[in-house]
C-alpha cells in the first residue's frame, strides 16, 4: 500500500462526508409547488418567475408527481395540450423520486444519476419539505473538489 498523500486524504474525507451529510442539510427548503388541477400556464409562470426547473405536484398535501420545464417545452412543441386550458395532471411526469430528510446525499445522488432524475422531492410525514436537484448535486461536487 502506498503512502497517503494530502490529496488522497482530502478525497477520503470528502467521501466520508458524502456518506454522512443528509439531504436535510443541503436541500432547498419550502420549495414552490403546484396543485394537480392548476393550469399549465400557471406552472410555466411560476417556473419562469422563480427560475425553477422542477415543481412538485400535489393533490391536497400529497405528492403525486413532478412537472419540469422540459415537460412544458415538449408539450408546447408537439402542441397536444393548451397551456391556458389544460391542467398540470396532463403533462406532469408520472415517475418521480421522493426521499426522506435523513437520507444520505451520496445515496440520493447515486440514485438520481442511475435513473436520470432531475430532482429528488424531500417528503417528511407525508408533506413536501424540500427539493434536491441535479444542479444542487453539481454545486456540492464543485465545492468538494475545489
Amino acid at each position: 500500500m502506498g503512502a497517503m498523500t494530502h490529496e488522497s486524504l482530502l478525497l477520503d474525507a470528502r467521501r466520508a462526508n458524502a456518506r454522512t451529510t443528509t439531504i436535510a442539510e443541503v436541500m432547498t427548503t419550502s420549495p414552490h409547488t403546484i396543485t394537480i388541477d392548476q393550469r399549465l400556464s400557471r406552472a410555466n409562470e411560476v417556473m419562469r418567475q422563480y427560475g425553477l426547473r422542477h415543481l412538485p405536484v400535489l393533490a391536497g398535501t400529497k405528492l403525486v408527481g413532478v412537472i419540469s420545464r422540459r415537460d412544458l417545452y415538449v408539450i408546447e412543441a408537439i402542441g397536444v395540450v393548451d397551456a391556458g386550458c389544460d391542467e398540470v395532471a396532463q403533462a406532469m411526469g408520472a415517475e418521480f423520486y421522493a426521499v426522506a430528510p435523513g437520507d444520505c446525499v451520496g445515496d440520493v445522488a447515486r440514485v438520481m444519476g442511475q435513473h436520470s432524475y432531475g430532482c429528488a422531492v424531500v417528503v417528511d410525514r407525508g408533506h413536501v419539505v424540500g427539493i434536491f436537484t441535479a444542479t444542487d448535486a453539481l454545486s456540492l461536487l464543485a465545492r468538494a473538489i475545489s
